[in-house]
């Protein structure tokens, strides 16, 4: 007697295998999106925002808006008493874009840090540190 499973069996399997990606699929869709924007919202409120105030507190400013999130990574000729890097490496959103930086903001009176999303231009996908 021979073991092993039947053509039909397999078939059992396939469609079984099938009906139940079929169920998970939609429903996964679209969730790497918000995945990406969560981690866009906690570098721009949380990570960076976090090495930008080190920064202000060692320097007495934030870097300028010319010096960049740069000025995190190595010191600016502004910087009076840099003691970084602040971070480990340059920042980049989710998306491999870099963040988008202005000091003094144009939102916020101390500084505007946002992603500019997925599409990478100004939109409605946009993470920034003045919307909550």
């Amino acid at each position: 007697m021979k073991k092993g499973f039947t053509l039909i069996e397999l078939m059992l399997v396939v469609i079984i295998i099938g009906v139940l990606a079929a169920m998970v699929v939609p429903r996964m869709a679209g969730r790497s999106d918000e995945a990406r924007k969560a981690v866009a919202k906690t570098d721009v409120d949380s990570n960076i925002a976090t090495a930008l105030k080190l920064y202000e507190l060692d320097n007495g400013a934030f870097p300028a808006t010319d010096e960049g999130l740069n000025a995190l990574l190595t010191a600016p000729p502004s910087a009076r008493n840099w003691k970084g890097p602040y971070m480990e490496r340059a920042a980049l959103d989710p998306w491999g874009k870099a963040y988008q930086y202005k000091s003094p903001g144009t939102h916020r009176t101390d500084y505007d840090l946002y992603s500019l999303g997925r599409d990478g231009v100004e939109s409605s996908d946009d993470v920034s540190n003045w919307q909550q």
